[in-house]
């Protein structure tokens, strides 16, 4: 049999994907990330980015990046372990410790690689993890790096949770869930998971990367908000290119759980070390997160306000009081083309569509910040009235 070229192979790949309506184009902005931003030359409002307190583009963060820059170079020049670890680092990774409640947190590159890490340095073959069925690729990635077998439970569903972890043995088990899911904007019932995992043994791993910064008090997330220490959320997750408008991402938790994963955390050890520089900004930025309450306040009053003007125009809305809100289309096909539409008219908004979400649950995903008006608010409600009601 003959065997086909690379090229050839590849092609037959991206042919199917697009006869799938799953093919996926990148749009170029050419200003920075803001409420507003020119992409593809056109000025448009944006409803599309995690920036979700407005702090990407925040002077004190940007002048922070800058004399970070000059003091401290660019790149850090090695791993953690080699001598690409420097004292802002630490600075931060203590900064992180305190907000979240832990006593100690460590400072990843991303969220991606902060949650294959973890997973992947604490479990074998002879553990077991239990997985929320819509949790991000990057736990489904790691379930698969560790080794564990992986059991998924239905979504949100704790007694389903309940029902599979009293049923099957194991010699040490994890659950992992997002604390705020992406692409449904709805949050996990952390308390109930956290109670049925004390009473099993399990250890529980929450991934809050899109409520931390935006839930809570002090913005610590959803395990903040929910009252959770570090006993009953042994291993929490969060990332600085969301709400915190930075990059990287954390582990925080116990002692014996950041030490464990700087000796055997692959993703940790074998990567460099982020930019010295990116740390310092990360660290403002999370003052500015502390010192400045009403960015959580005013984000709550946007989300309040799109939601009620949506649902009073019968725009349908699963339930979710953080900044992501999705619009369910249904029709995947239509999910894009309705993408293209929105922005002719001035808005960026995700078309998300199969893989990302389950076939047949396309849908817009409309990313609310504490910068958008209600001016624009109203606006994008009367475009997406006008291109779905009479679908």
């Amino acid at each position: 049999m003959r065997k086909l070229s690379l090229d050839t192979y590849l092609r037959k790949k991206l042919e199917n994907r697009q006869t799938q309506n799953r093919f996926r184009y990148r749009l170029s902005s050419s200003s920075a990330c803001d409420a507003e931003m020119v992409v593809e030359g056109r000025n448009v409002v944006n409803f599309s980015s995690n920036d979700y307190l407005g702090l990407a583009n925040h002077s004190e963060v940007v002048q922070a990046l800058s004399e970070g820059g000059k003091k401290l170079g660019v790149g850090s020049g090695a791993s953690h372990l080699i001598s690409g670890h420097h004292e802002v680092h630490k600075a931060l990774e203590q900064q992180i410790a305190i907000l979240t409640g832990r006593p100690r947190a460590l400072f990843f590159a991303n969220g991606y690689m902060a949650n294959m890490g973890t997973l992947g340095a604490m479990l074998s073959d002879e553990d077991l993890i239990f997985s929320d069925e819509l949790n991000h690729a990057s736990l489904i990635d790691g379930c698969r790096l560790s080794r564990a077998k992986c059991v998924r439970f239905e979504h949100a569903n704790y007694l389903d949770l309940q029902e599979k972890l009293s049923s099957l043995k194991f010699r040490h088990s994890v659950v992992v869930t997002d604390g705020v899911f992406s692409m449904d904007g709805d949050t996990a019932p952390l308390k109930e998971i956290s109670e049925i995992c004390s009473k099993s043994g399990a250890w529980l791993m929450v991934d809050d990367a899109h409520g931390f910064g935006v839930l809570g008090r002090n913005g610590g997330g959803l395990v903040e908000m929910m009252g959770l220490d570090c006993e009953q959320v042994p291993i929490l997750v969060g990332t600085f290119g969301k709400s915190v408008g930075t990059y990287g991402a954390f582990v925080a938790g116990s002692d014996a759980l950041i030490e464990s994963l700087i000796q055997f955390s692959r993703t940790y050890i074998y990567t460099t070390a982020l930019p010295p520089a990116l740390a310092h900004a990360t660290s403002i930025s999370l003052k500015i997160v502390e010192a400045e309450p009403w960015r959580r306040e005013r984000l709550a009053d946007n989300i309040k306000y799109f939601r009620s003007g949506a649902l009073s125009e019968g725009l349908r809305l699963p339930q979710s009081d953080t900044p992501i809100q999705p619009i369910l289309i249904g029709n995947d096909e239509r999910v894009a083309d309705l993408g293209s539409l929105l922005l002719d008219r001035g808005f960026l908004v995700g078309a998300i569509r199969p893989p990302t979400v389950p076939v047949g649950s396309g849908r817009l995903r409309v990313s609310i910040s504490a910068k958008h008006s209600y001016e624009q608010l109203d606006a994008l409600i009367s475009v997406l009235c006008e291109l779905t009601l009479n679908d």
